[in-house]
Formats: structure tokens, C-alpha cells, sequence
């Protein structure tokens, strides 16, 4: 099935979904696209349905494509001191922010949005399936912060973030046990999946 471009076609909508959530350590990563009302991709789709290799091959055409986007991040520490549902609505609005357009309109993945700037916005739940410019931001989104974990690696090389790109897997929790925490863990998360045993807070 072949995703719509946008929902909102009167105006310049602007798609935007982040990564990273559910991660637990590294930043929450956000995109916003506007894509052009002629732009045609079959192969877009959720970055989480594509595999790295289309990822990556579909990160160019969409920044050469685009008629404006912006990739945005919060780190680890401004999670833990906002909490991380405020932490993705503030990459977000960065990548709202560092728009070369302002949209008319703002298209974002889930279900719940804080307003910018009083333009009009529509949540959708697996947006990021359904519309081209959500599917767009989710794929810059994803591949940016998954580089960025990527450098953290070769620096703190025992937690597997080549693999888990920082989220809660046997292999990270092992390393959080043996080594203890970076300077890049959420500390307001629960890290070793037992608060009662972890001794981390």
C-alpha cells in the first residue's frame, strides 16, 4: 500500500516524527520535512519496516528532495531533567525551528503534540506509515541519531550501541552491570530493569 504525501494539501505540511524514545542512553532525535506536492518515492515507508542499507539509500533522495528539513537533538541530561515525552515535543520544536520554510501545516507521528508557533497540527498514530512526510522524518531521524550512537560506540565500545543504538537489550544492561553508566545514560531511566536491585536512579 502506497503511502499518501501528506494529509493537508492546501498548505506546506511539514512531517515530523523523532527517534529514540524508548532508548536508554544517548539523545531523542526529531525531523521535520516538507516535501514537494511532486515528490513520488515507492519504496518510503517507516524507517522501522526498512532495512539500514534502505534507510540509508533513501536519506539522500529525501535530503536532496525536500524543500526544506531539519534534524534536531536533546541530549541525555535534558531528558532526565525535563523527562523524556517533554525531551521529543523539544527536538521537535528545534526541528520546527531550524526550518528554511514555515509550514502552513504540521503533520506529527503519535498522539500528542504541543502547538508551535499557533500553526494548526494533526497527530496521527503510526503516522509514519500512512504519510509520506512523517515517513520522511522518521528516516532521517533514525539514521542521524543511530550515527550518532554509532561515535559513542568507539568511545564506550562495551554496551553494544553498534547493535542496540542504546536500547534496553541483554547485551547493554550487561554492560551497565559490569561497567556501571556513562556519562550518556538517562539516569532518570530504569537501567537495569529492576530498580529494587540496580542501585541506580
Amino acid at each position: 500500500m502506497s503511502l499518501e504525501l501528506c494529509w493537508q494539501k492546501d498548505y506546506q505540511e511539514a512531517g515530523v516524527d523523532e527517534a529514540g524514545r524508548g532508548c536508554l542512553a544517548g539523545p531523542v532525535v526529531a525531523a521535520a520535512v516538507i516535501l514537494p506536492e511532486d515528490f513520488v518515492c515507492r519504496e518510503l515507508n517507516d524507517s522501522k519496516q526498512l532495512t539500514h542499507d534502505q534507510r540509508e539509500r533513501l536519506r539522500p533522495i529525501i535530503e536532496e528532495k525536500a524543500l526544506s528539513y531539519k534534524v534536531a537533538y536533546v541530549e541525555n541530561t535534558e531528558i532526565d531533567r525535563i523527562n523524556i515525552l517533554q525531551a521529543s515535543i523539544r527536538a521537535m520544536h528545534k526541528a520546527l525551528d531550524g526550518l528554511d520554510l514555515t509550514p502552513g501545516h504540521i503533520l506529527v507521528d503519535g498522539n500528542y503534540f504541543i502547538p508551535w508557533k499557533f500553526v494548526p497540527y494533526r497527530t496521527v498514530v503510526k503516522g509514519d506509515g500512512k504519510y509520506m512526510n512523517i515517513a520522511a522524518a522518521s528516516i532521517l531521524a533514525k539514521t542521524y541519531r543511530d550515527e550518532h550512537m554509532l561515535r559513542l560506540h568507539r568511545k564506550f565500545p562495551h554496551y553494544g550501541w553498534d547493535t542496540n543504538m542504546g536500547y534496553p537489550t541483554k547485551k547493554h544492561r550487561d554492560g551497565i552491570r559490569r561497567f556501571g553508566p556513562t556519562p550518556h545514560h538517562r539516569m532518570s531511566f530504569n537501567l537495569l530493569g529492576d530498580e529494587k536491585k540496580s542501585g541506580i536512579r
